[in-house]
Parts: C-alpha cells; structure tokens; sequence
C-alpha cells in the first residue's frame, strides 16, 4: 500500500466521488464547500450520519439524518430528550438499538463537553479512545468520525472498504476472519496520503459504493484496476471470499389487533433488549408446531397480557425478511372479552385509538398492519 495506490484513488475521488452537499451535507463546511485539510467540521452531525449508516444506505439514510438534525440539532437538545421521541423519528430505519445508544452517547459525551457548548468545536474529543468508550461506536466508526471531523490520521473498515482491499490483493480468506490484516492494509494507504486522511476515507468509500459493488463492478473505471489481483484473475466476484451462508430460520408469528367496546385498540411496549427493543407493537408470539393460527393468538395474548379474546377474521398476512431469520406475520382482528390487560412480557401496554397510532414508534413490519387497520375502521 503506497503512494502508487493513494495518489490515483484520490484523483479518481476529486472527479467522480460523491462530492454532492446534498448527498452528504454533514462532510460540508457551513458555505457549502468540501473542507481543506485544515478544515474542522462539527462532529455531532457527522456521529449521527455514521451511526446511521452502519447499516443502511447512504440514499436511506439522507432523509432521516436531516430530519433528525431539525429535531436535534445540537448535543444539547438530543442529550434531553425522550426516548419515545428519538425512537419515533428512528421509525422505520431498522436496527432500533442505534437510536438507543445514540440517547446515551450524548448524555456521556455531554459530561466530557460540559460546561462550554458543543458548538465550540475545540471542546469536542479528539481522541480515538474516548470515542470507543461511547455505547455502539467501534474503531470504523469513531475513526470514521475523527477523520471526517478533524481530518485525524485514522483508517477505517467497513463494508465497502473490507471489499475492495479483499479485491485488490484477492485475499484467499474472508474479510472478517482476517480482520487485523485488512486493518494493516487501510491504515497503510492513509499512511501514504499526509494530510489527506479525510479525503482517502471518502474515497475508498465512494469507490466500493460506486464502482467496486457488491455484484457487477465496473472495473473498467476503476483507478486500481491494473493494481487489483482479482481483476488480473479474471475473477472479480469471486471476492471477497465468503463463508458457506447459514440457512436462515422461517417463522409464523400470530398477531392479534385487540379491539375494545370503545373502538380502541391494545399495544404494548417491548422489552429495551435487542433490535427493536422499546418500540411498540400488536401482541402476539410464534406458532407452535400442529397449532392453529387463531390458536397461537389466543394463547400468546393469555401468556403475555393475561386477557381473554375471541379471535375474528383475518385482517393481513404479510412476510418480513430479517438479517437473521424471516418471519410471517398473520394478523387477526380480535374482540376483547376478559380481564385487565398486564404487561407481562413487556414494558406496559395501553389502549389507544386507532388514529393515534402514529404517535407511538412501530417497526418497520407493522406499518402495513396500522394502515390495514385503518382501512378496516374508517
């Protein structure tokens, strides 16, 4: 990894990277320009953006991060919110434990910053351990940070960067079983761009999210293509290396939207563990095996809410895709009979009207379901 790689990657990125204030304004300066070296931009927005983006595309990610920054624009205002309301402007961009750990970042970065604002850049840290203190951050993230933010001389690793470097030296293993290898790798060409460390990061980026894809890389307008050994062997996609995939498990979850004499209807609140930890949802639970689907919803909502229903009709059926198993949901309308509703296996439950569902967050899976509801009520 030398200047030999560097120097091209850099002159590929100033004429094709994705250099757009409005596809990435958190790496502009406050005139709109992308940062000189010396340039220090605010890393609130862009602690926010990485976060965001450790699972999701950039193009997602635009409309929600900008939200986010008319919501809380500063440390401060993020620092005192609600969880309710940073889980409900998260809604819908998956992987809810992020927004959480963002909630908990600010208060403890608040303790470092305090008592000068988080405007007064220089009382921002700068140090990498600092940043990996922080719940959710790793050494991609906070180096991702730093040098966008202070242009610090920090590599970085993800996604598209593990790929491309798997690519140009057609490393034989899989990228995450190599990982200390591919770190040397990156930090050595920030090492060969002084001063440029912001820029090489973006670059390497911008060249696995543009030309060195996943599936049909465009090899022809790559800066490295007479440096890359998979290229020279005449198998791009074979890299990189990936390990045998697992089979991933298919469940059938019964769901019951409970509706009252009043018109209301039953959620409750999950538990602050796991993805979709403290977002709100319909109650329901995996079918057994042999059991009905009406079955599994009776039951589910005896065991989790102690109340007794009789389940109607279908309202929808509809499959989710996580990154880690898949699931159908088959959703009925249900009439409460008995008993006060508890949260038994969840953090509280409450009746609500139907038009108000809007005021509490959901996963992703559930907007199609309210929207059935509605449809049904209306």
């Amino acid at each position: 990894m030398t200047p030999e790689l560097s120097g091209p990657l850099l002159s590929w990125w100033e004429v094709h990277g994705r250099r757009d204030p409005e596809q990435k304004p958190w790496m502009f300066t406050a005139d709109r320009a992308w940062p000189q070296p010396d340039d220090v931009l605010s890393p609130f927005g862009i602690w926010i953006a990485e976060v965001m983006l450790q699972q999701t595309q950039l193009q997602v990610v635009l409309p929600y991060w900008e939200r986010w920054m008319e919501v809380f624009p500063t440390l401060e205002r993020l620092a005192e919110a609600r969880e309710h309301d940073v889980l409900l402007l998260w809604q819908g961009l998956g992987y809810y434990s992020r927004a959480r750990r963002l909630l908990a970042g600010a208060k403890q970065l608040m303790g470092q910053i305090a008592p000068a604002s988080s405007t007064t850049l220089s009382a921002w840290p700068m140090d990498l351990d600092c940043w990996l203190l922080l719940p959710g951050i790793g050494r991609t993230t906070a180096g991702g940070i730093l040098s966008s933010a202070f242009n610090s001389p920090l590599a970085i690793l993800d996604g598209n960067v593990r790929r491309v470097l798997a690519r140009l030296q057609a490393h034989p293993k899989p990228p995450a079983r190599d990982q200390a290898l591919c770190w040397q790798w990156s930090e050595a060409l920030v090492a060969a761009a002084p001063g440029r460390a912001r820029d090489l990061n973006q670059a390497l980026m911008d060249l696995g999210a543009t030309v060195c894809t996943p599936r049909s890389p465009n090899c022809a307008c790559c800066p490295w293509q007479m440096h890359c050994a998979a290229y020279a062997a005449g198998d791009v996609e074979r890299y990189p290396v990936k390990d045998t995939p697992r089979a991933v498990p298919f469940q059938v979850i019964g769901v019951g939207v409970v509706l009252n004499e009043a018109g209301e209807v039953l959620i409750d609140q999950r538990l602050n563990e796991g993805l979709l930890g403290g977002l709100w949802e319909f109650p329901g639970g995996k079918q057994e095996p042999g059991e009905a689907i009406v079955q599994t919803i009776a039951r589910e909502l005896q065991e989790e809410l102690a109340i007794e229903v009789s389940v109607g009709e279908e309202l929808i059926s509809l499959d989710h895709a996580y990154s880690h198993k898949k699931l159908r949901f088959v959703v009925h309308l249900c009439q409460w009979q008995k008993g006060e509703p508890q949260p038994l296996a969840s953090q509280q439950v409450r009746w609500v009207r139907p038009e108000s569902l809007a005021d509490y967050p959901f996963p992703a899976a559930n907007a199609r379901i309210i929207a059935a509801l509605l449809d049904h009520v209306s």
